[in-house]
């Protein structure tokens, strides 16, 4: 979108959106979604009406995918909603639901969507169509073999015969300039993050701020895991953007954003603290 001079991708602003909807929305069902029960024989399932937000995010990411053409958006929205009510209600039930409606999802999209299926074939084997869909994931891999364990060097990758080498394929580019080492230094680096915030959304004793936590840590590290399963075929190319790393002004803003509001859980969280051991001091 464009306002004059200043353009922006609103799917950026998006998931911050959600991830702050959904902490608000969990926080204040969690309880009654979580002691809900509908029995069909042996099974404890939740309540039908309560499976409807389930249902309404699963209609949301098939939208997106098939309007949108945007897989990896679709999958970062449900895993989200997904992960985020089970922390909630700490039902598996959610996620074997979840994980059964995101198969169905994946098979119905792969079976109709044209551009799913090419994405799919090219996956399973890019040399099928080395000079056409197959030749971004083909220079990758050449990229990433050429750069060894140590890499060329700074600024000496052949980018240039990667197709979009800043975006989806930032990662294939620091594997040959840096080599294994710095690739794997890179993922170490991510690891650490999503650490850090799960440490905080463990720590803190508000509900909401706690989910808010678990769903920006969430956002950051499965944007991380999309891309770069994608660049070394783990996982289907899906076009999410590595966070703080390919290019994009509006991704670097929000992922900056969601790190200044983990920082300040993790504050507040230490204030409570430090005034409760206060106040037995003083009792």
């Amino acid at each position: 979108m464009k306002f004059g001079p200043i353009s922006f991708q609103p799917g950026e602003v998006a998931k911050v959106a959600l991830a702050i909807f959904f902490a608000a929305y969990l926080a204040d069902q969690r309880e009654l979604i979580a002691t809900s029960q509908w029995k069909i024989g042996p099974l404890r399932l939740p309540h039908p009406k309560y499976l409807g937000p389930v249902l309404i995010a699963w209609g949301v990411t098939l939208l997106v995918m098939f309007y949108q053409k945007d897989l990896g958006s679709s999958l970062l929205f449900f895993a989200l909603f997904l992960v985020m009510i089970w922390v909630a209600t700490q039902r598996t039930s959610f996620l074997v639901i979840g994980g059964g409606l995101f198969a169905s999802g994946a098979f119905f999209a792969w079976r109709t969507l044209d551009h799913v299926k090419v994405r799919v074939d090219i996956w399973l084997d890019p040399w099928k169509t080395p000079s056409g869909n197959g030749y971004q994931i083909i220079q990758g891999m050449f990229a990433m073999a050429f750069g060894g364990l140590t890499g060329t060097g700074l600024g000496r990758g052949g980018d240039t015969r990667i197709p979009a080498a800043e975006n989806d394929f930032i990662f294939a580019v620091i594997a040959e300039e840096l080599g294994l080492v710095g690739g794997s230094l890179i993922i170490i680096a991510y690891l650490l993050v999503i650490g850090s915030g799960l440490r905080i959304a463990a720590a803190t004793d508000q509900v909401f701020d706690k989910l808010l936590a678990t769903g920006f840590t969430l956002l950051l590290g499965l944007q991380a895991f999309i891309i770069v399963a994608g660049v070394l075929r783990i996982l289907p190319l899906t076009g999410v953007a590595l966070p703080f790393i390919s290019y994009g002004g509006s991704s670097l803003v929000m992922n900056y954003v969601i790190l200044a509001l983990l920082l300040r859980i993790s504050d507040q969280t230490s204030k409570r603290s430090m005034n409760r051991a206060a106040a037995e001091v003083a009792a």
